[in-house]
């Protein structure tokens, strides 16, 4: 075989960045090259050409880890409110390919009020196989019980407790006693299962709620890294080493349809985290939960959501996110059918196993745009996460309504850019589709159960709610 390499540009002069400035400049007609700068959602401006002299190279970053069986863990979404109705899709889903399972208790997700309801739900996973994580607010500690009941002191189990009573407060916007108390009541579980269940995950540091109430990348990962440092100081007093506490902390983060912009959002919490675990004098590699955001899903031509959940699956895959739980496309309507259930599994499935896209330890690596955005973007929230903290941590900062300021601006500029076109919405803003057909949902009761009261001793803490929205919205 001839293996004689063809100099295709042997005869063509190296292009320049003058060059490709002269060509543009005609494209524009005299307008300057400067009109194609655009701004991110935190003021960041984008340029529209990189150079090597742009390759600021975000100090701290570590790529996830790729090159095991499976680049990232599919985590399946069950929310059916009915116990055997839950099991049945938390089997179909693991049996369709999905890794983990990600478990909604209360509103919004399965009525359990027990142990024996969770073990239900649960009836024939194996958890020292398959990972399952548990959202249940407030109740948080009572639910960590139940599931340490239904693992059964198995020291392989894979369980991700999600204590989360940040989020709890800052989406209801009152908590059922004293904000703290119910920090020292997950830091003292978290504490007491530490043990049982070394490979478990306590706590989920999420910016999620701050997203989908319109807020901006930048303060949806200054508040996750707020939340990180609240827990770990939380689990620290309870009695855990910082190097256990900081272990024990998952990232929770949002993609979403700008592929680009959710990249470098991922990028850059891997940044940040570095940067806080060194300063605590901790070497602890991030752990990343990256759900797709709900905001951007529409109930008008739902069908359109299949790309905006593909692009948002592509860029968790391509940031390096440990798990990934993504939507149905129907959510926005109600509760999927098995054909919704059957496509938010097979995406992130042809991502990885026909796309390869998780071969690479970190594709965009190099990349000069996504290098120097990712810097830019972790040193905006670095400036805000320690404003929070200089302010008295996330507590404070939720009380005194800087979040809720922060996420009310978001939703402004969202409406303004809708507006102008510079954000554009499928299916609602482009491209109508005058005769949308309605996908199949399930419609299933509520059923009507006892649940514990999560109220601990002491008056209520309040703070602005941070109410969720949709983009569709804000296009009305």
């Amino acid at each position: 075989m001839d293996e004689t390499i063809i100099p295709l540009t042997a005869d063509f002069a190296p292009a320049t960045v003058e060059d490709w400035l002269s060509l543009v400049g005609k494209t524009l007609k005299g307008a300057g090259v400067e009109t194609l700068r655009s701004l991110t959602a935190d003021g960041l401006t984008i340029e529209p050409l990189y150079t090597a002299a742009d390759h600021t190279f975000a100090a701290g970053f570590n790529p996830a880890p790729r090159g095991r069986d499976r680049a990232w863990d599919i985590r399946a979404v069950v929310a059916h409110p009915e116990c055997g109705s839950a099991n049945s899709q938390v089997l179909e889903h693991l049996n369709g390919g999905a890794s983990s399972i990600l478990l909604r208790v209360g509103s919004g997700g399965t009525a359990i009020a027990s142990a024996g309801d969770l073990g239900r739900v649960l009836d024939g996973v194996a958890l020292e196989l398959a990972t399952v994580a548990i959202d249940t607010g407030f109740m948080g500690p009572i639910a960590a019980d139940w599931m340490a009941t239904v693992a059964k002191a198995g020291p392989n189990a894979l369980l991700a407790f999600n204590l989360d009573p940040l989020t709890a407060f800052a989406a209801a916007g009152v908590s059922p006693g004293p904000i703290e108390a119910h920090l020292i009541a997950s830091a003292n579980v978290a504490a007491r299962l530490a043990q049982p269940y070394p490979k478990a995950s306590m706590f989920l540091a999420s910016g999620k709620f701050l997203h989908e109430a319109g807020g901006p990348p930048a303060w949806e990962l200054a508040t996750a890294l707020a939340a990180s440092v609240a827990y770990a100081k939380s689990m620290v007093r309870a009695g855990l080493s910082q190097d256990d506490a900081f272990a024990r902390i998952v990232l929770g983060l949002t993609i979403d349809a700008d592929a680009i912009a959710s990249t470098v959002k991922l990028r850059a919490a891997r940044v940040l985290w570095s940067k806080v675990t060194a300063a605590c004098g901790v070497d602890i590699p991030a752990k990343i939960e990256a759900r797709s955001s709900d905001r951007m899903l529409t109930s008008t031509d739902p069908w359109t959501n299949l790309i905006r959940l593909t692009s948002a699956a592509f860029a968790g895959a391509v940031g390096g996110a440990d798990a990934m739980a993504l939507a149905n496309f129907t959510d926005a309507l109600g509760l999927p059918s098995p054909l919704a259930r059957r496509l938010a599994r097979n995406t992130q499935l042809v991502l990885m196993e026909e796309a390869n896209v998780g071969a690479v330890a970190d594709p965009s690596a190099g990349a000069w745009a996504i290098e120097a955005q990712t810097d830019a973007l972790a040193r905006a929230a670095w400036g805000h996460f320690t404003a929070v903290e200089s302010a008295g941590g996330l507590v404070e900062a939720l009380r005194a309504g800087t979040l809720a300021t922060a996420a009310e601006a978001g939703r402004t500029n969202l409406k303004t850019a809708i507006a102008e076109k510079a954000i554009r919405v499928l299916g609602v803003t482009d491209f109508p589709n005058a005769s949308p057909t309605a996908p199949e949902i399930d419609s299933a009761p509520v059923p009507s159960t006892f649940s514990p009261d999560p109220r601990l001793p002491g008056p209520d803490s309040h703070c602005p709610a941070m109410n969720p929205i949709r983009i569709e919205e804000l296009a009305e």
